[in-house]
């Protein structure tokens, strides 16, 4: 790896994901050549099939590339065990979900400090460090409710609230806005927007949304499992 990779958040080289469908090979990634640096705020789109989630998982270490090189923070991730890049992924992604993927019987502040129990922050510095968050995102005061008693928007603002709290490098969005009304949805982007600007965390999208779209600042077309073209809007 060459010195310019470790100074981005992430590189992908060659990357190229197939999987079976009822005994036929789909190549759903085809050799995607990708860099992304540090405190971006970027959309990867395109049509349904295009593979943009796909991609998106093979990036986040959730599925496995059949062939080419991922680095994430300057770490061959490529290469490493499952062990290893369970840890990395703990440590250096955060998530946020089409469905808000929260746990039910938990409250508020026990979803969002879950990751820090994991990496065993003390329990002073995890409750400071919700309050923090919980502000940032517009929830002070909602740190005791259960999931069941917010709405689609707050708890996918929790589920933002959760992806941040460890600090990681990047934030990885898939759909997010998908099961959201316009308005609440179009606050949601405002608010991981100017996250994105006060932090300096890098955000990536999958999304056919236009609302992201919109606010992206740059914009990576797939289609056929490809890049098709980029649009850059600084």
């Amino acid at each position: 790896m060459n010195e310019s990779q470790t100074e981005n958040v992430i590189v992908t080289e060659d990357v190229k994901k197939t999987y079976e469908d009822n005994g036929v090979a789909v190549e759903a990634v085809r050799g995607i050549d990708l860099t992304i640096q540090q405190g971006e705020f970027t959309a990867i789109v395109g049509p349904s099939g295009s593979g943009k989630t796909t991609f998106l998982n093979v990036i986040s270490g959730l599925d496995v590339a059949t062939s080419g090189k991922i680095w994430l923070d300057g770490n061959l991730i490529s290469e490493m065990s499952g062990t290893e890049l369970s840890d990395f992924r703990r440590d250096h992604i955060g998530f946020i979900f089409q469905a808000y993927n929260l746990i039910p019987v938990l409250s508020v502040e026990e979803n969002i400090e879950y990751i820090m129990l994991l990496q065993g922050v003390p329990k002073e510095e995890r409750h400071e460090r919700v309050v923090e968050i919980l502000d940032d995102v517009g929830l002070s005061g909602f740190a005791d409710r259960l999931p069941t008693k917010l709405s689609g928007g707050q708890q996918q603002r929790v589920a933002v609230a959760r992806a941040m709290i460890s600090q990681p490098s990047m934030i990885l969005a898939d759909e997010p806005t998908a099961n959201l009304d316009s308005k609440t949805g179009s606050a949601l982007l405002d608010m991981m927007r100017d996250l994105n600007e006060k932090t300096g965390m890098t955000f990536i999208f999958s999304t056919h949304d236009e609302m992201i779209m919109e606010r992206a600042r740059r914009l990576v077309h797939l289609r056929d499992g490809q890049i098709d073209y980029e649009e850059n809007r600084e």
